[in-house]
């Protein structure tokens, strides 16, 4: 089993930054690609994000494309989501996710493992 557990939401204003971690731990060595999905409230969750084992490729939804960057680290088992000129229409709970295999995914349903989300708040 693999555990994560993301960190780092919280509310900031339209233009600003954040930066989610995603923490994982236990049998950490099954883990392939790491991705980052989203949802807002009444809406189906969406896919933001995946970056490869190696980290070597990435992957954004356009609504990200040039805002945020994926990264990792697979000596610290995390990943990271770094958050920039943030709009109001990203406010959601954002999930950190693990898959097995180092394919990359947009589809929820391939990954294996979530953590609990972490809510990001954008304000006008």
């Amino acid at each position: 089993q693999v555990q994560l557990v993301e960190s780092g939401g919280g509310l900031v204003r339209a233009g600003g930054s954040l930066r989610l971690s995603c923490a994982a731990s236990g049998r950490t060595f099954n883990i392939g690609a790491m991705g980052w999905f989203r949802q807002a409230p009444g809406k189906e969750r969406e896919f933001v994000s995946a970056i490869i084992r190696s980290g070597g490729s990435t992957y954004y939804a356009d609504f990200v494309t040039g805002r945020f960057t994926i990264s990792r680290d697979n000596a610290k088992n995390t990943v990271w989501l770094q958050m920039n000129s943030l709009k109001p229409e990203d406010t959601a709970v954002y999930y950190c996710a693990a898959k097995y295999g180092n394919n990359y995914s947009d589809d929820e349903k391939f990954y294996n493992y979530w953590g609990q989300g972490t809510q990001v708040t954008v304000s006008s």
